[in-house]
């Protein structure tokens, strides 16, 4: 006997639904199991976990802070991949889209107008963008594997930020720390009130609104314009999409120039907001975290929002859980692997079925 998957004759709608909750609830358990193993009481190290971050509206302004890169990045790689285009490298992009729009008060620091606050916005989606187009350039004229060009190009951006803070953008009175000078006034996002101090004063900067209306464009584009059909036939039926005239060249341009596009401007927002100047760690590996996100939201760009927010609690619990429980900070990216882990493992048997098969006894050739 042998197991084997056998592609199932229908995709079950129910089930495409419901298998990020089942990972959520396999990962919970495998947590709780880790937990366990560790010498812990598995209910009270989930609950510091996943609820003590939604307990308090400072920790939902966190958790806001931290979901804002994870839904602008998650909701446009969930663009590429309906499109069959792998930009594994929103990571680098996110760091080229910090470095461009950091110019601006690296090198005219007494500029302080709104236009400022438009121009490092805008020259954060140049930088991604421009990152982006490398990887979709080499596809297009070599043919050169997307996932591997577009991953390696992360390492690249990584020591060219590394090469600016500890060089020529090092700020002079900054104690030899590799940092610039820290970004001030119209160089950061403002914060809007969204709840009354009755309720509890909730505040939120203005990369998460951008990056709920830039979910909102996306999910409008792929559901009610004709670019949003072609890039849903590309990824579905190539060879149908060729013979209806669709160009796989510029699907790859658009995918990468949009991905990189949002990943500069959730690269520069995160120096805007949380960080406050530009430096070696500006990122805990948000581009590589959306990957789940656009997997988790079901490659939808609203489901991006939903599961940018449930990430994100990954980040804010693991920190809570290194005060309360005395554990590594690296036990969040473990939970976003099991959980990357069981949405591949819910998504291959929405596909396939696991069947069983008898070996046949291979016929013995008689002696002559």
């Amino acid at each position: 006997m042998r197991l084997v998957l056998e592609k199932r004759a229908e995709r079950s709608t129910r089930m495409a639904l419901l298998s990020p909750l089942i990972a959520i609830v396999l990962t919970l358990v495998t947590g709780g199991i880790i937990f366990a193993l560790r010498g812990l009481d598995p209910l009270a190290a989930l609950y510091v976990y996943f609820i003590e971050p939604l307990t308090s509206s400072w920790s939902i302004e966190q958790l806001i802070v931290k979901a804002t890169p994870l839904a602008l990045i998650g909701a446009a790689l969930g663009v590429s991949y309906l499109a069959n285009v792998w930009n594994i490298g929103a990571e680098g992009q996110l760091t080229a889209g910090a470095i461009f729009g950091s110019i601006i008060p690296v090198y005219f620091p007494e500029m302080q107008t709104p236009l400022t606050l438009v121009l490092m916005l805008a020259l954060g989606i140049i930088g991604g963008m421009a990152f982006g187009a490398i990887p979709a350039f080499l596809k297009n004229r070599f043919s050169a594997n997307e996932i591997l060009t577009s991953l390696m190009l992360v390492y690249v951006a990584q020591l060219i930020l590394d090469w600016l803070v500890r060089g020529p953008w090092r700020d002079p009175q900054g104690y030899n720390f590799p940092k610039t000078i820290s970004f001030t006034n119209w160089q950061t996002l403002p914060s809007f009130q969204v709840l009354p101090p009755s309720i509890g004063p909730l505040y939120v900067n203005l990369g998460a609104i951008l990056a709920v209306l830039a979910a909102i464009s996306l999910a409008f584009l792929m559901g009610r314009t004709l670019k949003g059909f072609e890039l849903r036939v590309q990824g579905v039926a190539p060879r149908a999409g060729r013979f209806a005239g669709f160009s796989r060249e510029k699907t790859v341009w658009f995918c990468f120039l949009l991905s990189g596009g949002l990943a500069g401007l959730a690269g520069i927002c995160e120096v805007m907001s949380t960080v406050g100047q530009l430096q070696p760690g500006i990122s805990p590996g948000y581009g590589f975290t959306a990957i789940i996100v656009a997997f988790l939201g079901r490659l939808n760009p609203i489901g991006a929002l939903v599961a940018a927010f449930a990430l994100a609690i990954s980040y804010l619990g693991g920190e809570s859980a290194q005060v309360a429980l005395g554990i590594s900070d690296k036990t969040a990216r473990v939970f976003q692997g099991i959980l990357l882990f069981y949405i591949l493992a819910c998504d291959s048997l929405i596909l396939y079925r696991f069947k069983l098969i008898g070996l046949s006894a291979a016929p013995v050739e008689s002696r002559a």
